[in-house]
């Protein structure tokens, strides 16, 4: 954790926060912090300052706390990605907080199993708890948001296009299409599909929405290992 991330009902006082749990514990283990130290803090979709530890025993944590900064910029990026497996789905939203990408939309997909749809990690709580995560750890206070599109056929056909309006629009996909490009400056939609890829008929709906097919090479990914490489490539 590189930033104490605090939510509104952390509040005690105008600057005055109380910690407990999860964090608490963090502070106390990792931090080995005491009364008297300063600590990053940042308040969720605010600005981010700083800390001082006014109490702090097995209970809990007290801070005076002032912010005085933006967060970082976020990138130019709307992250269109098929719903991956739950276990790896936790990490993909931790990567995404992490990264800085302001939208991600999850869409079906027809090798997407049924089941995954089921996973409780597609939760609010859920969900919120990974981004914090992900922020905490690239010092960001603005949470991503998370589009949940159970429907892939009238997603595209509907709404993908006017999403992908005015940007570059790309689909990831192994095949003979050109290579990835490299330093986009310019606002992007990106399509990542499952591990083993889109069908043809979705590559093809992509396409009539304004995406373009680039490729990586023959190798094949890991959702998450993907999404970090595409987005180290082209931002």
């Amino acid at each position: 954790m590189n930033l104490l991330l605090l939510e509104p009902a952390d509040f005690v006082g105008e600057s005055l926060v109380q910690l407990s749990g999860r964090r608490l514990t963090h502070m106390r283990e990792v931090h080995r912090a005491e009364v008297g130290d300063t600590l990053r803090v940042g308040r969720v979709d605010g600005l981010m300052g700083e800390g001082r530890i006014e109490i702090l025993d097995s209970r809990h944590a007290q801070l005076r706390v002032s912010f005085d900064r933006p967060p970082p910029a976020k990138l130019p990026l709307t992250l269109v990605l098929a719903l991956p497996r739950p276990k790896m789905l936790r990490r993909v939203f931790q990567t995404i907080a992490t990264l800085g990408v302001p939208r991600l939309i999850l869409v079906n997909s027809y090798r997407v199993e049924k089941s995954f749809w089921q996973t409780p990690f597609l939760q609010p709580e859920a969900i919120r708890e990974q981004l914090v995560l992900g922020l905490e750890q690239a010092r960001d206070t603005r949470l991503p948001e998370v589009v949940i599109e159970k429907r892939f056929k009238p997603f595209v056909e509907d709404r993908l296009g006017a999403i992908a309006a005015g940007t570059l629009g790309l689909v990831a996909h192994p095949g003979p299409f050109p290579d990835c490009p490299r330093a986009i400056d310019g606002p992007i939609t990106l399509a990542i599909g499952p591990e083993g890829g889109w069908i043809p008929y979705e590559v093809e709906l992509l396409k009539l929405a304004g995406l373009a097919p680039v490729q990586m090479g023959e190798r094949i990914l890991r959702v998450e290992t993907a999404v970090t490489a595409l987005l180290s490539r082209l931002l």
